[in-house]
């Protein structure tokens, strides 16, 4: 595969998160088509005419916004960030019966109108929403995948970037499994440039103790929480997130990102979405089998694992 030319994207919902993600494939230049679609005419229209209006400042990419799919067909890659917002004090999986209704009618309208394309779910719960569309589709699994932990990791090197008294490009850190309450963080392998995170030294004292990750941890799986309470949803930083991943599809990056798939015979895990670390390029998302666990992370992400599992069986009895 290589670089898409003249590329497509298209983002669905043109809420908080959709037109944060629109607005990031513009400035950053991404594609030269961007496309918002929302069932809201009203509102996706607003939004589009917003974000056209900046087009002096944006370079040579358009906006079209829509409340008709036919806006979407023939993308690239296709952004999907409708369905219910996660409410104060509510969880991603809590959102899961309202938006599994959502996507059981749309996923396939968007895959007949751009079959092609590589799907991309941020709507949460991402990881569940992701496993029952890739059933409901037949899609290869490396062509329909969460955004996953890619913004759990960003806002995990950010933290470590500020302890550590580095760049948050120098920490090379992920957080796998669940997007969500069970996700962690790869201790075992995380390291600040050359050095494992567990021998470095800030400012010359002594290495991080257990109970500072540990509170690392905490912050960055909690983070969504703090922001949606002091401001009513995430957007500007997922909305990035999401951008990245479009971008190393379209550029064939072969970036290594933890996206969330449909994964087969991983460490022991089939028939779950979950994030791990994974090549991103033009045909996809493929888990990188070679990514090391410690035992305990092992066990961990299994944990993770069951609660995907427990809560797309509800959904599918329901």
């Amino acid at each position: 595969m290589a670089v898409i030319e003249n590329a497509k994207i298209t983002v669905v919902g043109a809420g908080a998160v959709g037109a944060a993600t629109a607005y990031a494939s513009l400035i950053r230049g991404a594609a030269r088509d961007v496309a918002l679609y929302d069932i809201n005419a009203a509102k996706v229209e607003a939004e589009a005419l917003d974000l056209a209006h900046g087009s002096l400042f944006t370079g040579s990419s358009q906006i079209h916004g829509s409340a008709d799919i036919a806006v979407t067909e023939g993308s690239h890659v296709v952004i999907v960030t409708a369905g219910a917002a996660q409410q104060p004090g509510q969880t991603r999986l809590e959102l899961v019966g309202t938006n599994a209704r959502i996507f059981r009618t749309m996923i396939p309208q968007l895959v007949e109108a751009s079959p092609d394309a590589v799907f991309i779910i941020v709507s949460n719960p991402c990881d569940v929403l992701t496993l029952l569309a890739q059933e409901q589709t037949g899609l290869p699994p490396e062509r329909i995948f969460a955004s996953g932990t890619v913004l759990d990791t960003s806002r995990l090197r950010w933290k470590l970037a500020q302890l550590a008294g580095v760049a948050p490009s120098s920490i090379h850190a992920h957080v796998v499994g669940e997007h969500g309450d069970t996700e962690f963080p790869l201790w075992s392998s995380a390291s600040v440039g050359p050095v494992p995170l567990l021998d470095w030294r800030p400012d010359g004292r002594d290495p991080f103790t257990r109970e500072e990750l540990d509170e690392v941890a905490h912050e960055v799986r909690t983070a969504a929480y703090k922001v949606i309470e002091g401001k009513g949803a995430t957007n500007y930083a997922i909305g990035l997130s999401a951008n990245r991943i479009a971008e190393a599809v379209l550029r064939d990056e072969r970036a290594v990102l933890p996206v969330s798939t449909v994964l087969d015979d991983f460490h022991g895990l089939s028939d779950v979405a979950l994030s791990v670390p994974s090549i991103v390029g033009s045909s996809g998302a493929i888990p990188i089998r070679e990514t090391r666990f410690s035992e305990s992370e092992l066990g961990l992400l299994h944990a993770s694992a069951e609660t995907i599992k427990a809560t797309a069986a509800q959904v599918r009895e329901g």
